[in-house]
């Protein structure tokens, strides 16, 4: 820690955070590829980051592909038929034939996807994870194993279907190379009812300021359960930051009137910390459309705002969960999602060295950060959601969204700015006049 230096503020500045990486990440200065002529060149003279990548060893492929569903189908234990649901508000499956019951597996017991993550090196993705080929299809042929015949599943709607002529129930239960087949589900907990009154619940509390074209058309009964393509991380890693720190010493006034401020003395520190740590299931939006939170357009943050899931009751991918259901297919890699890891993981990192900096009572700003990731372990999974959307005249799509786990409801209500203005200079007037009774007391 080096000595302290003695400076004068203005109480009303603000501190800024830079939130920026070393300069050895991607589009900096020393991004530049070596001259043509110059290869081959010595690993040892590229910058850290190029040579971390070139030097990286290949991904390291987990296979939980289910040899039992590679059919198209799944058969009750018992009986032996396809017809299988899930049991509403349980993780179980039910024969609609024989009504037995049973527990899936969940995917995290099975391949010990909970496991060793302080020993994580590279990169490792499951089978759902794989990169999605450039000329996949969304319609998939499949040949029924009960009579033969072909059926076609369009992928980007549904994951089953039913054979035409013998009435066996097909689920998309291979992964398939158009990144429709995640590892695992993650199955609904919450019912529809329960959806319905929670979000009934959370607009009749803002129906107030509610725009009267949203009062009018709001039904909850096209809310829809809805599976939503997610990369859950687990990821080993380092964190070093360093900033300026500062310890406020005095504050005193200078001035009358309007020209009077308010002024403070502090010692400033130069102060680095540096973190190792492990990150267990993090969760990352697969698809493009939900990943982008332009707050212009969408109000696709809702989603995050329900956040965590018990993804550790994650269960073995099963189509048989998706009946009844609408879901959506994943669009992003690995390699796409890279950017919002590091930026998670960073967060992370300025959280684990808080509770070391208290002492600076003026807080601490962050100049310099350096990440380094030793290992990541991906597994693509669906989690659950009872989603209502309403389209505003100007284009702003508004969300209401349920956790389908844990019922936590949060969303967008379109307002009448009018009576927003009316209230906050109603309020305004109430304020005014409470001061002046009081002064005149």
């Amino acid at each position: 820690m080096t000595r302290p230096r003695r400076r004068h503020w203005v109480c009303n500045q603000r501190v800024r955070v830079n939130h920026s990486q070393l300069p050895t990440g991607p589009g900096s200065a020393q991004e530049v590829p070596p001259p043509a002529g110059q290869f081959p060149i010595d690993p040892a003279a590229l910058p850290a980051s190029i040579r971390d990548e070139l030097q990286a060893p290949d991904p390291v492929a987990i296979d939980t592909a289910s040899p039992e569903l590679r059919d198209g189908q799944n058969h009750c234990p018992k009986c032996g038929a396809t017809e299988i649901h899930q049991r509403a508000g349980t993780d179980q499956l039910v024969c609609m034939f024989c009504r037995h019951q049973w527990e899936a597996v969940r995917v995290e017991e099975k391949f010990g996807l909970g496991e060793g993550i302080g020993e994580l090196r590279g990169t490792q993705m499951t089978s759902g994870a794989q990169d999605i080929a450039a000329d996949s299809q969304s319609l998939q042929t499949f040949k029924c194993t009960g009579c033969g015949a072909e059926v076609v599943v369009n992928t980007a709607t549904s994951m089953t279907a039913r054979c035409h002529w013998c009435r066996h129930v097909f689920g998309v239960n291979e992964q398939i190379n158009n990144g429709a087949v995640p590892d695992a589900v993650l199955p609904f907990l919450i019912t529809k009812d329960d959806a319905v009154a929670r979000i009934r619940q959370f607009v009749d509390k803002r129906r107030m300021f509610a725009l009267k074209a949203f009062k009018q058309e709001f039904k909850p009964e096209n809310v829809l359960g809805v599976y939503l393509p997610y990369m859950v991380v687990d990821a080993n890693a380092r964190a070093a930051v360093q900033g300026a720190a500062e310890i406020e010493t005095a504050r005193y006034t200078r001035g009358e009137g309007k020209d009077q401020k308010t002024y403070y003395d502090a010692d400033v520190y130069r102060v680095e910390r540096e973190v190792e740590f492990e990150v267990d299931d993090l969760t990352l939006e697969s698809s493009e459309q939900r990943g982008n939170l332009d707050t212009k357009v969408n109000t696709n943050n809702i989603i995050n705002t329900i956040l965590p899931f018990d993804t550790k009751n994650a269960v073995k991918w099963n189509a048989s969960y998706l009946v009844g259901y609408t879901s959506e297919k994943r669009d992003r890699d690995v390699a796409h999602l890279h950017p919002r890891l590091e930026d998670q993981l960073l967060s992370i990192a300025r959280a684990q060295v808080h509770a070391s900096v208290g002492r600076y009572n003026r807080g601490v700003r962050w100049e310099q950060e350096h990440l380094e990731v030793h290992g990541t372990r991906w597994v693509s999974m669906y989690l659950p959601v009872w989603l209502y959307s309403y389209q505003q005249s100007n284009g702003m799509l508004h969300y209401i969204a349920v956790n389908g786990r844990t019922g936590e409801t949060m969303g967008s209500v379109p307002v009448q700015q009018w009576k927003l203005i009316v209230t906050s200079l109603a309020v305004g007037t109430v304020v005014e006049g409470l001061a002046l009774w009081m002064v005149g007391r």
